[in-house]
């Protein structure tokens, strides 16, 4: 505490020092100084400030040298001097001095400014006198004078050489030669152009131009004379006639601006036209949205050109929407349009997510850290908006990084963590339990800077105020090293949240960069923590999250820089969090009155005083009969009324309303009552039109066209007012209304000129006065042709034709008028084209193959035997074209079989009617038709529908501004049909949908039904068989059911009792029909023999049967297998296998899957046959049977064939000793296929020599003894009849050499192998003998030459004595052995041999005795014992 006293204490000293120090100054001019004998440095403030005048002051180069020289000097000595007096009273002397020389320095600035302006001007008036191009230096301006006064229009023209003059009257030059004597004076004389017009006129009110030419270019000036009736009346340019005179003159809005409906992401576009092009006062056109100026920019396209006006936007955002308004400049202020543009959410990616939200700005920003606020979206996806995820992205970079991972809360937040010097740009994503929503529009880009910045500049003015130096208050600061604390650290923003903490810097705060420490402690407590553990805050603001609810903190802040911390701030005020802030209640009332025929007013209440003024509302409307709120606007509205436009003419609608704040949406405010979108009545436009239809000697017939607004209400009547022309007054012609748009005015004086003006009235009240008429002259007509006809209008206005309508004349001069011609005009035109070369005698005439989207004008003149008359006033201009939304008459039949027609207009207001018309001649007889008007939609019923009804039928609705009526011309084929339908109705019958159908049931039962139209509860049915009535019994079930129109019948057991016709008899109230059956004949057997098969079935499909019937298959390895598959199978149940009714005892069968499976691997016409699988147990038996005795055989044969020749393997060259065999290796040979060689592309025919062989497994060609003929390409061609393949080898070259030299050794071995001594057969294995007995062994040999042959025992040669014996008889070999014993037991052999080679036959005898087994024997018995 002591610190913080000494330094304030210091501060002030220190402040009353410098107050002192500059009344000093201003006292006196020269001041002596006293030398201090103390020593200091000059301070950062006087050097940046001498610095910054030397920098300004345009100095000797000598004094600049000096005061350099001294700065230089006084850094060589560190800034130390000896100081004179007061260091503040020398700087201020420094400042007056130099200010003193700017001052005169300025003056001769000032002198040499004057001396190059009129330089300038010199040069300037000596061009204006050399050759330029003309320019009027005063133009034209208007006039207003009475009758019978001269005027005199001047200007001033600079040009050289002189110019060529013209001067026009309503773009037509004057030429005085051809104007009355005297009439016009024109003068050139020093540049001043005049014109004299003597005498004016009525016919002098005209705009007047002079032009002016030479060779440099050309110049116009244009100025308006008024000139006056007479005298009395208000004149002059402050006159309604002036003004009018000159609106005229001025461009006007042609069309009206449009509301917009629009979508996030989508383009729109708002313009309108104007009736001319704007003049020079008009080219600044203003664009305004919500009463702010719109700029052309890279979001928005301002255009003005071409007589429109335009602005677009390429992407629409909610931010977008608002009141649009365009102004253009008029004489007297501006004229202006305005409609609405409304921006939908863009279309969401998941179904039922809530709408972006909008507004997103950047409040608080600091180095480090901004607040965040936004609007909350009017549409939560039907579920509340729960809160909301913020994203950041740097600018440049494109990529959005997300700010937050909990949910906010409300629509307010702080953003910490941010980088100081970057730039960024932050969107909002709103969340609700369906999904998250579209992200909202990107905020301006914000840069992360010090707001403390702007206020360290300190702005020193020089050049008289013209020209400022910007010091920095970080060079005036002192050289601080500890800090000092902060000062007035209090909340500045508290949330229920979160609070963020503000403090000021500490002053001074030194040139170091500082940073802060923030410490807190609960109120009431001495205890201090620091908030921001980890590092400093850079700036002086800091958010706090996360403070117990309902405690108090109180906060103090501690500078920090790089030589340390420095004390704490004093603490602040206790400060705890914020209260919740709960959305806002809706306005108590909201009411909705008519304004437009799509459009209504709605209005709402506004705050009670003293209640929180919400961010805006959201109005929600809601089509009565639906469900579904829809969103009026998406922006919300600061009013508390708006216009809702865009809805459905005739409907009705109720509205809400919802306050919007931080909280986001408040509940929906109590329903507006419905109100029916219907036009709002006012009093209507004035008359307008006046037309003189007839004239006596003291009367006038007047007729006029109805106001173009008539205020949603029925006309109830007229006023006229006329005025003599010679007088000053308008007198009334009427008191009571003019029921009609024609008036006679009686008490004229004959010879007078009279104008005339009215009123329209209706039950809201009486309008504006139109404006007045032409002159009539009243003078009596006595021309023979045919006054005009009157009240020209044009009906039933569609894209190629439309219904011209007019009165006829009420004068009729010398007869009886006898036709109408029409002429018509586009829009813009002076040419009128008469449309109809012969008169038409009614008073209508249709008009087709007219031009879509073109604009005319019609008028009609009536003929008489005298000729043809004059035309009426033209028509209003009508653009040919469909309008959106035309409604055609519509025909049709009613409940009760009467023929209408009839016809919806949702445009009607309350007092409306609907005119039906037949032919045009007016309403049809009362006798024929009968008129039915009901809300918006009339209907015309034909009481008798017959030819005489022919003829088209026309319908206006009246009261209404637009046109709306249609036509139908009721045709005899129209009729026809309608009168078709009308006899069903009347007569009705039920409709059939389906016949009768017939159904065999799974167990055999047979369902006979058939389906009619949905009929009502009370409907009766009758089914009757061969002439009896059938009821509902268990054989013979029926069931009617008139909700869904089906009768069926159900019958269990099928036979011949049920032969015969039924019929269905159907009744409900007037309607009846009946259907009926025949089953007879083939239909009844055919249906009798499915329902039999049908019942079998049933019943076999409840013991074991097949669900997979028998069918054959081929596989890879040309087995053919043959499957079935039972079910309901048991334990019990016997699967068996049969071909030809033999059984076969291979087949195979799986319990588990009840699969059947009979394996073929090498099929044979041994296979063929009718093969059969059979399922059997208590409960039955089924049979599955394959034939495969002809056609199916041939097919696998086929199969296997084609599998065959796809296996086929490569053609291999193999050496034989005959010769050479090419082969090909086969799965399995068939007789299906044929196997076709060719050597050298030439057919091999089987012969001595080539040998063409297959068996089941191979394909071959053996060439016997080869040549050299026999070299080559060889081919083998395997072909089923339909798929062939094609095998090749080249059997040339060394592999020809390498077969052939393969060949001859084979050929050698096998001559050696064919006389070389053989056993070739005879002996067995062992030879089983009992003793005392005799064995003979017998082989056989072969040999060339013969082989020699010796006996073994036991690898000992025999010696043939006694016992042992041999016989040789050729090749047959037989060795003896008489009364063998045990000894002769062993292994005999013969071994032959010869010249070619040797060979061994051995035998193993066996001796026995009697009564035993031979041990062969024994052996074999026990090897079958011990198997298990």
């Amino acid at each position: 505490m002591e610190t913080r006293t000494v330094f304030q204490r210091r501060e002030e000293e220190q402040k009353e020092e410098r107050h002192r120090d500059l009344q000093m100054t201003s006292r006196t001019r020269k001041t002596k100084f006293k030398t201090s004998e103390e020593e200091e440095g000059f301070t950062a403030s006087e050097l940046s400030i001498a610095s910054a005048l030397a920098l300004t002051s345009e100095v000797s180069w000598e004094t600049r040298m000096r005061r350099e020289a001294a700065i230089l000097k006084l850094d060589e000595r560190g800034h130390k001097q000896v100081r004179f007096g007061n260091d503040m009273e020398k700087l201020e002397k420094e400042v007056i001095r130099n200010c003193r020389f700017l001052r005169v320095k300025a003056d001769r600035k000032a002198l040499r400014r004057k001396a190059e302006a009129k330089a300038r001007l010199e040069k300037e008036v000596m061009e204006l006198l050399s050759c330029r191009a003309p320019m009027f230096w005063i133009p034209l301006r208007a006039h207003a004078v009475w009758e019978r006064m001269s005027v005199k229009l001047e200007c001033t023209v600079l040009a050289s050489p002189l110019p060529t003059v013209t001067w026009y009257k309503n773009g037509v030059r004057i030429d005085p030669r051809f104007s009355p004597a005297g009439k016009y004076k024109m003068k050139n004389e020093f540049g001043m152009l005049t014109l004299d017009i003597s005498r004016c006129s009525l016919d002098d009110s005209a705009e007047y131009s002079v032009e002016v030419k030479n060779p440099y270019g050309e110049a116009y000036s244009f100025a308006t004379v008024l000139v006056r009736k007479y005298y009395g009346k208000k004149s002059g340019f402050d006159s309604e006639i002036y003004k009018t005179s000159l609106r005229g003159l001025e461009a006007d809005f042609a069309t009206t601006l449009k509301h917009v409906f629009s979508r996030e992401k989508e383009p729109f576009r708002l313009f309108c036209s104007f009736t001319m092009d704007l003049l020079e006062h008009q080219q600044d056109v203003c664009w305004f949205r919500d009463g702010e100026l719109l700029k052309d920019s890279d979001r928005r396209k301002i255009r003005c050109e071409d007589r429109e006006a335009s602005l677009a936007v390429p992407c629409a955002y909610k931010e977008d929407e608002g009141f649009y308004s365009i102004r253009i400049p008029t004489q007297e202020g501006y004229n202006e349009q305005r409609a609405y543009v409304f921006v939908r959410d863009a279309e969401a990616e998941i179904v039922g997510a809530p709408g972006s939200p909008l507004c997103v700005k950047c409040l608080n920003v600091n180095k480090n850290s901004l607040v965040l606020s936004w609007i909350p979206p009017s549409d939560n996806g039907g579920s509340p908006v729960l809160g909301y995820f913020i994203e950041r992205c740097e600018l440049g970079t494109g990529e959005w990084v997300p700010c937050n991972e909990a949910l906010v809360k409300t629509c307010r937040s702080p953003i910490m963590g941010l980088t100081e010097g970057k730039t960024y740009q932050f969107r909002v994503k709103a969340v609700n339990r369906t999904g998250i929503g579209h992200p909202s529009k990107s905020s301006d880009p914000v840069t992360m800077t010090d707001p403390n910045e702007a206020k360290r500049l300190m702005n020193i003015p020089y050049d008289d105020g013209m020209r400022t130096i910007t010091v920095s208050k970080d060079e005036l600061e002192p050289k601080i090293k500890i800090p000092l604390p902060p000062t007035n650290v209090h909340a500045s923003e508290v949330r229920e949240d979160y609070v963020i903490l503000s403090w000021d810097e500490p002053d001074p705060r030194g040139q170091e960069p500082l940073s802060y420490f923030v410490e807190k402690s609960i109120e009431g407590s001495d205890s201090w923590q620091r908030v921001n553990l980890d590092t400093p805050v850079n700036s002086t603001t800091l958010a706090l999250f996360d403070l117990a609810k309902g405690k108090s903190y109180r906060f103090r802040v501690r500078s920090v820089n790089k030589y340390g911390v420095s004390e704490p701030s004093l603490p602040s005020e206790p400060i705890s969090s914020g209260e919740k802030i709960a959305p806002l209640p809706p306005p108590s009332q909201v009411l909705a009155f008519r304004d437009t025929n799509t459009s209504v007013l709605v209005q709402w209440s506004k705050p009670k005083e003293g209640e929180e003024e919400p961010l805006g509302y959201y109005v929600y409307s809601q089509e009565v009969g639906t469900d579904e709120w829809q969103t009026v606007n998406n922006k919300p509205l600061k009013c508390h009324e708006f216009v809702v436009p865009g809805l459905k003419t005739g409907k009705e609608y109720v509205f809400c309303v919802k306050c919007v704040n931080e909280a986001g949406v408040g509940d929906s405010s109590p329903e507006s009552d419905p109100i029916l979108v219907r036009q709002a009545i006012s009093c209507p436009s004035p008359p307008r039109d006046f037309a003189l239809l007839n004239c006596g000697k003291n009367s006038m017939t007047i007729g006029w066209k109805p106001p173009k607004r008539k205020g949603g209400t029925t006309i109830l009547g007229y006023f006229l007012d006329q005025h003599d022309v010679a007088e000053i007054d308008w007198h009334e012609v009427n008191v009571k209304p003019i029921p009609q748009r024609v008036y006679t005015v009686d008490n004229l004086t004959d010879g007078r000129f009279y104008e005339f003006r009215g009123y329209a009235m209706n039950v809201v009240g009486v309008g504006n006065v139109s404006e007045p008429s032409d002159v009539f002259k009243c003078e009596e007509w006595t021309m023979p042709e045919p006054g005009p006809p009157y009240d020209v209008r044009c009906s039933e206005v569609r894209d190629t034709s439309l219904m011209v309508h007019w009165e006829p004349p009420l004068y009729t001069g010398a007869g009886p008028v006898i036709g109408y011609f029409v002429e018509a005009c586009e829009e813009g035109s002076d040419t009128w084209e008469q449309l109809n070369k012969e008169p038409v005698n009614s008073t209508h005439m249709k008009l087709s193959d007219l031009e879509t989207g073109k604009c005319y004008i019609f008028r009609v003149r009536a003929m008489n035997k005298a000729g043809i008359g004059p035309p009426s006033l033209p028509s209003d201009p009508v653009t040919v074209k469909t309008k959106p939304g035309t409604k055609e008459i519509e025909l049709g039949v009613d409940e009760e079989g009467f023929i209408y027609m009839a016809f919806e207009a949702p445009e009607v207001v309350d007092t409306s009617e609907f005119i039906w018309s037949k032919d045009y001649e007016g309403p049809p007889k009362p006798d024929r038709v009968q008129a039915v008007d009901k809300d918006d939609k009339s209907k015309l019923i034909l009481k008798y529908a017959t030819e005489r009804d022919l003829g088209t039928y026309s319908v206006e609705v009246t009261d209404t501004d637009e046109d709306i009526s249609a036509s139908h011309v009721l045709t005899e084929e129209e009729l026809d049909k309608l009168r078709k339908i009308s006899h069903e109705i009347r007569n009705p019958l039920i409709e059939l949908i389906s016949g009768w159908n017939i159904d065999v049931l799974e167990k055999g039962e047979v369902r006979l039904w058939l389906e009619v139209e949905k009929l009502s509860p009370e409907a009766e049915l009758h089914l009757i068989f061969n002439g009896k009535e059938l009821s509902s019994t268990p054989s013979h079930k029926i069931n009617f059911d008139p909700a869904k129109g089906l009768v069926e019948l159900t019958i269990q057991d099928f036979s011949e009792d049920d032969k015969g016709t039924y019929t269905a008899q159907l009744k409900d109230g007037k309607a009846e029909n009946q259907f009926t059956l025949a089953l007879v004949g083939d239909d009844f057997d055919k249906l009798k023999a499915e329902a039999d098969a049908k019942k079998k079935d049933w019943k076999r499909k409840h013991g074991p049967h097949f669900i997979e019937q028998l069918q054959w298959k081929v596989t890879e390895d040309c087995e053919v297998l043959l499957t079935c598959k039972a079910a309901n199978m048991k334990k019990d149940s016997v699967f068996q296998w049969f071909l030809d009714n033999k059984n076969r005892s291979d087949g195979q069968y799986d319990p588990k899957t009840g699969a059947g499976l009979l394996r073929i691997k090498k099929i044979s016409k041994a296979d063929k046959g009718i093969y059969k699988a059979v399922v059997s147990d208590d409960r039955g038996q089924d049979t599955t049977q394959l034939d495969l005795s002809k056609e199916a055989f041939d097919d696998i044969l086929k199969e296997l064939a084609r599998l065959s020749i796809l296996s086929a393997s490569p053609l291999k060259v193999q050496p034989t000793p005959e010769g050479i065999k090419i082969d090909s290796e086969v799965k399995c040979f068939t007789d299906a296929m044929k196997a076709t060689w060719d050597h050298n592309d030439k057919r091999v025919e089987g012969g001595d020599r080539l040998k063409t062989e297959t068996t089941m497994d191979q394909v071959w060609l053996h060439i016997l003894d080869p040549k050299e003929s026999d070299k080559g390409k060889y081919d083998l061609e395997l072909t089923d009849g339909t798929e062939t393949r094609k095998l090749s080898t080249d059997l040339s070259g060394k592999a020809f050499d390498d077969a052939l030299a393969e060949h001859q050794k084979f050929k050698q071995a096998a001559v050696v192998e064919e006389h070389r001594a053989k056993v070739v057969r005879g002996l067995p294995d062992v030879a089983t003998i009992m003793e005392n007995k005799t064995l003979c062994l017998t082989c056989i040999i072969s040999g060339d030459p013969y082989p020699e042959i010796t006996w073994y025992k036991n690898e000992k040669a025999i010696t043939f004595q006694d016992r042992y014996r041999m016989d040789v008889k050729g090749t047959v070999i037989t060795i003896t052995i008489e009364n063998v014993s045990s000894e002769d037991t062993g292994k005999f052999s013969i071994h032959v041999k010869n010249k070619w080679g040797s060979e061994t036959g051995r035998v193993t005898v066996s001796v026995y005795k009697r009564g035993e087994e031979p041990k062969e024997v024994r052996e074999e018995m026990a090897a079958k014992g011990a198997k298990p």
